[in-house]
């Protein structure tokens, strides 16, 4: 398959101005939902055959959120997409000021595996909705869902519109190569860095949606019940493969076996089994072995069952852990909840700052000056305050990172405005023109420009 051939031919589409026209933008996203919905059976069979993930969780993490992005936009797209008039200066007038949102151009999308679906799908539709072309990368590493979007997508729109080409470390390398308009990207910091540094050669602008070290920071005063159960869903949830889940738990000492207690019991309550429908397998070997290095077996609380057939792993909480474990040094993306203690909110910060910057944090706490305070003095990317997770369901937040866990946001309108230059306009009339700006240079004009600019 030629590439550039391919990007060759969505430059021309795109030149043609075809995806400026509103109406093929509404057009063509309610032709996306409408192909998802008819086929999703094949959707559901190949993410249960890459993690045995059920139609639940498939339909409420996955489908659901792409429906309802593509819906926000219809509904959207035209405000989104007008011409914003904004003040002009004295030195301007008689004249206006606007800015205008144009597309970016042709764009490569490149998804995660760890939600095949939502995190390939939900940025085209960003792109769509600004009026780019768009070559979706989608993971190699959930083979049946990546094959599945390949043929739906491939078979219902124009190649040089929107594409999807299948492939891993070679195929991605070569897509790479040539030049796009703009690079979204989620997946590891590891890769993210690659992508820059082959963006970078272009001069071509990104989206890097990563990871980190997401800590739960829990205060003496909390709910310990709810907390527990929030908690425990949020981290439990696709096996803990989950960008923002909590990491680890950073507890004040004086509730942490409370807090421990109510964990275990929230786990066992949702009784986490592949035949219960919700719990998935590891994606793959490589990553089930890597998460089993993690287990401490003299730090367990709860769980540490490994199943490397079925590549299962039992929810599993570890106590007495430090900074300096193993299970400290690398996001963990499993089913695997490290618990700390601290006594003063300002050691727990400090020892936050010590890890890169993530892209969560979860606060639980009902004292508003410990709120705060964290969240003025800990950088992160977005997060929830006695909740987790669940920021990523409001469209009107921008999600994304800072630092190593991201470069930019999207969602909603940050995500159409993620695929749109804002180009900047001034406009002036014929009837007047002030010298001020022409020679000769006075003394007299100076003092005048400096009123209306100074």
């Amino acid at each position: 398959m030629n590439y550039q051939e391919i990007v060759n031919a969505q430059n021309a589409f795109f030149n043609t101005n075809t995806t400026k026209d509103i109406s093929f933008r509404i057009k063509e996203l309610k032709r996306l939902k409408n192909v998802l919905q008819q086929h999703e059976d094949l959707f559901y069979k190949a993410i249960y055959n890459d993690f045995k993930k059920s139609k639940y969780e498939t339909y409420t993490t996955e489908l659901g959120i792409i429906y309802h992005e593509i819906d926000l936009a219809l509904v959207n797209i035209k405000k989104w997409s007008k011409k914003k008039s904004v003040s002009t200066g004295l030195a301007n007038l008689p004249g206006r000021s606007y800015i205008i949102p144009e597309p970016f151009g042709t764009v490569l999308v490149m998804g995660a595996w760890n939600y095949p679906y939502q995190l390939s799908i939900v940025p085209a539709i960003a792109a769509i909705a600004a009026g780019c072309t768009v070559i979706l990368k989608p993971s190699e590493i959930p083979s049946h869902s990546s094959a599945v979007m390949t043929k739906i997508i491939n078979q219902n729109f124009s190649p040089e519109f929107f594409k999807v080409i299948e492939g891993g470390v070679a195929e991605t390398t070569e897509l790479l190569k040539i030049k796009f308009d703009k690079i979204f990207f989620t997946g590891s910091i590891q890769v993210g860095k690659i992508i820059y540094q082959a963006a970078a050669k272009h001069l071509t602008p990104v989206t890097l949606e990563l990871g980190g070290k997401s800590p739960a920071i829990i205060t003496k005063d909390v709910n310990i019940d709810m907390t527990a159960k929030r908690l425990v869903w949020a981290k439990f949830l696709n096996t803990g493969q989950t960008c923002i889940a909590p990491d680890y738990i950073l507890v004040e000492s004086a509730i942490q076996d409370e807090l421990l207690s109510a964990i275990k019991k929230h786990i066992e309550n949702a009784d986490y089994k592949i035949e219960n429908q919700n719990y998935t397998q590891i994606v793959n070997q490589k990553n089930f072995e890597r998460l089993q290095g993690f287990i401490e077996k003299d730090k367990i609380y709860f769980g540490g069952q490994c199943d490397a057939e079925s590549r299962v792993i039992s929810p599993t909480v570890m106590s007495g852990v430090t900074f300096s474990d193993k299970v400290m040094q690398e996001e963990i993306f499993g089913p695997i909840l490290p618990v700390l203690s601290f006594e003063n909110i300002d050691s727990a910060i400090a020892d936050i700052k010590t890890l890169s910057k993530p892209l969560s944090c979860y606060i639980f706490t009902k004292n508003k000056g410990i709120k705060n305070k964290i969240l003025n003095e800990i950088s992160f990317g977005g997060g929830a305050v006695n909740d987790a997770v669940m920021h990523f369901m409001e469209q009107n937040l921008p999600f994304g990172g800072v630092g190593d866990s991201g470069i930019g946001n999207y969602h909603g309108k940050a995500g159409f405005e993620a695929f749109s230059h804002y180009k900047s306009i001034l406009q002036k009339s014929f009837l007047i023109e002030l010298n001020l700006k022409y020679a000769p240079y006075t003394g007299s004009k100076l003092k005048w420009l400096k009123r209306l600019i100074g």
